[in-house]
């Protein structure tokens, strides 16, 4: 198996490079797993990673970036143990993501993901549907089928973590249909946290529980992605707003198409600025146009929330660094995971 190395994760390009050991790793579990599926939801899960081509051919898809289970790995390792034992709870937490992603590309309307149709417009919403559906089952069985003491503990913190998720996707869609001025940044701000930070939290804290770690250092270590991820949720609605095409993989301006009221929107309408009154009445429009889609950005910015949801990144990144340092004192052993939570609040907008 190949070693994933701590000295690794020093700076962006480490991060990058543990990324791809960790893909070395977890990739061959996931697939196999994957591939235990019935042929008719297999070829659509095999699509989605990337692995194959509509037609059933096989493609050269990365099958994402692996930060999940590169979290898990990385957690288990700061504890000083083997990274090994945990590589199935690994897969099973980047099985679980991938059935939001499924979800999430069909409320969304999402027509690409990762440089390519996605899915629901390739095979259709309710196959593509199903296919989410079993992968977060797939995720639970390979936990439930795990002979490691630590599996039980960690199916039911995955299960506890979907539930939340479901939840924080519910009022992010019950958002959409409020006015621009009904939604408060207290509500965006615990919606993000349960739709995007549960899930790193999570993927901490079952690497701990692989790693043997106590209550109090588990619970630290799900603090710990939980803030990781807010500044990772933080950064991707700007990228939503402001990141290049030819980077994301989807249209520039995605999310003010859709009107969604991610964390930098929702700051913009309740700045009691001018820009923010112009963002308002932008939204109340049933439809963006390119022109309005550029209006809407330059208003976010020019009402301060592109600064505010940059400071906020910032800040929820130390709150992550004081989370992770309760649960492991000396950080020089969670050097993996310092790298890549630097790693996601500083991508490529």
């Amino acid at each position: 198996m190949t070693t994933i190395s701590a000295d690794a994760a020093t700076g962006g390009q480490g991060a990058v490079l543990l990324l791809d050991r960790t893909r070395s790793v977890v990739d061959p579990q996931l697939r196999s797993t994957v591939e235990s599926l019935p042929e008719s939801i297999r070829r659509i899960a095999m699509y989605h990673f990337g692995w194959e081509h509509a037609d059933g051919t096989p493609a050269e898809g990365a099958g994402g970036k692996a930060i999940r289970p590169a979290l898990v790995l990385a957690a288990t390792r700061a504890f000083g143990a083997d990274p090994a034992p945990a590589v199935k709870a690994a897969a099973a937490v980047e099985l679980a993501h991938n059935f939001t992603l499924l979800h999430d590309d069909i409320v969304d309307e999402d027509p690409t993901r990762r440089h390519r149709a996605t899915a629901w417009t390739v095979f259709g919403i309710p196959d593509a549907l199903m296919a989410g559906d079993a992968m977060s089952a797939l995720a639970l069985r390979l936990l439930a089928e795990d002979p490691h003491p630590a599996s039980t503990a960690a199916a039911a913190r995955l299960a506890a973590c979907v539930i939340e998720l479901c939840a924080g996707q519910q009022a992010d869609c019950a958002f959409e249909r409020r006015g621009p001025r009904e939604v408060g940044l207290d509500e965006v701000v615990a919606m993000a946290t349960a739709k995007t930070g549960a899930l790193l939290g999570c993927a901490c804290a079952v690497g701990a529980l692989y790693a043997g770690a106590g209550e109090e250092e588990v619970a630290a270590m799900d603090a710990f992605g939980r803030e990781a991820g807010l500044a990772f949720q933080l950064i991707d609605d700007l990228i939503g707003i402001w990141g290049d095409p030819g980077r994301t993989g989807k249209p520039a301006g995605a999310d003010l198409v859709a009107r969604k009221k991610s964390l930098p929107v929702v700051a913009a309408l309740v700045s009691g600025t001018p820009a923010g009154e112009e963002l308002a009445e932008l939204y109340a429009r049933p439809v963006l146009d390119a022109a309005a889609v550029r209006a809407a950005a330059d208003a976010i910015e020019r009402a301060g929330a592109r600064d505010w949801a940059q400071a906020q990144a910032a800040e929820r990144m130390a709150r992550a660094v004081e989370q992770l340092s309760r649960a492991v004192p000396d950080l020089a052993a969670a050097g993996d995971l310092l790298a890549l939570a630097e790693f996601v609040t500083r991508r490529n907008r």
